[in-house]
């Protein structure tokens, strides 16, 4: 994720903020320009507007204007969930037909707001996939919405538990994922960490790891890269409802740690690429996090890691250089975790397999020509 500044006034601002905090101006992301930007309400007569007063005093998207040069003459309105609901704070275009921002017109099933926390389960998980969408921006990777690409398009439905009906399961399917609405719930995901035996459970991650599989559709099946694929990861035409009642059965491969990145990546190829798939945008992210606030390692032991990103993840062509520079972060990532008496942070071992599988990924996303494994 990137640093962000308000236009107006210079202090630091973040990635779901809607107001700065020090001059008061209202806040909104441009996904064009992956920025958050203030903005100043534009004001209309009602004369010029040919508006009714009763009509022009309701809630609305309003008029919006930018001091960036980037913006200069446009004229911007809020997300409807962003003036309505208060649950995004995407800016669209004031000649854009939809009323929804390229980030809610992802989404197509909501739960029902008024039961119970859903209202605030249902902001988590936008807010989540809005920082998955950001990192699939940076990518060049950006996914069309379901309803305006049915064949390859992108779906979100966030479903809850029905009383005394079927757990819904978070999962993929043909272009839409599903999300439990309540993986939103810390204590639900704590719990459930704790039930399967997952150092690393975080919604961020469910995102993650189920665009994964979506990617897999639209990179890699029918593609020259299924045979190195296949070559790495495994025949994904191996029965997948065997494979993952063998893995609940009986566990992971006993060897799974050399392999894998995690244990549930073990229980079939397709789990094992969506896993692998979501290790790199964590490693991506979080990269690219340190590069914007200029985090450095300049050890007093010359013995130990140094650290000097020189350049953001997107611009770097290098997966050794990548590498070299999460290893570096993620010791001491780990070390001020234990230093405050907190687990690891970064709680994986990187096997060589499982570095070359993400180096598959990279190649993937950055276009490379695809290559056999090495024997």
């Amino acid at each position: 994720m990137n640093t962000f500044h308000c236009d107006n006034c210079g202090a630091q601002v973040f990635f779901e903020n809607t107001v700065c905090g020090s001059c008061g101006w209202m806040l909104g992301y441009q996904p064009e320009l992956q920025s958050i930007t203030s903005f100043s309400a534009l004001e209309t007569p009602l004369a010029e507007s040919g508006a009714d007063p009763e009509q022009a005093a309701q809630p609305g998207p309003g008029r919006w204007r930018s001091v960036r040069p980037e913006n200069e003459g446009r004229v911007f309105k809020q997300c409807l969930n962003y003036w309505r609901e208060n649950i995004c704070n995407w800016m669209l275009d004031e000649q854009e037909t939809h009323e929804l921002c390229a980030s809610c017109r992802l989404t197509r099933v909501i739960p029902t707001l008024d039961e119970g926390n859903n209202r605030v389960l249902w902001s988590r998980l936008e807010t989540a996939k809005r920082r998955l969408l950001h990192t699939l921006w940076t990518l060049r990777l950006q996914p069309a919405p379901k309803m305006e690409d049915e064949q390859s398009g992108l779906a979100f439905e966030f479903l809850q538990d029905l009383p005394h009906g079927e757990r819904v399961l978070t999962g993929h399917a043909d272009g839409v994922i599903t999300i439990n609405i309540a993986e939103a719930d810390p204590a639900y995901r704590e719990q459930a960490r704790e039930q399967m035996a997952e150092p690393y459970r975080t919604l961020l991650g469910h995102f993650r790891h189920e665009s994964g599989h979506y990617y897999f559709d639209r990179l890699i099946a029918g593609s020259a890269w299924l045979e190195p694929f296949r070559q790495r990861f495994g025949d994904e035409r191996e029965d997948y409802g065997v494979a993952l009642q063998k893995h609940y059965d009986n566990g992971p491969r006993a060897d799974w740690e050399e392999q894998f990145v995690s244990a549930y990546a073990s229980s079939h190829p397709w789990e094992d690429w969506a896993e692998t798939w979501a290790h790199y945008l964590h490693m991506f992210d979080t990269l690219e996090t340190a590069y914007a606030c200029g985090v450095q390692l300049r050890p007093r032991h010359a013995g130990e890691q140094k650290l000097v990103i020189a350049s953001p993840p997107a611009a770097t062509d290098s997966f050794d250089e990548l590498a070299r520079e999460w290893f570096a972060l993620t010791y001491v990532l780990n070390s001020l975790s234990r230093s405050i008496g907190m687990p690891d942070s970064y709680p994986f071992t990187l096997s060589t397999p499982v570095l070359e599988k993400l180096r598959f990924v990279h190649d993937v996303v950055n276009g490379a020509s695809p290559a056999p494994a090495a024997s």
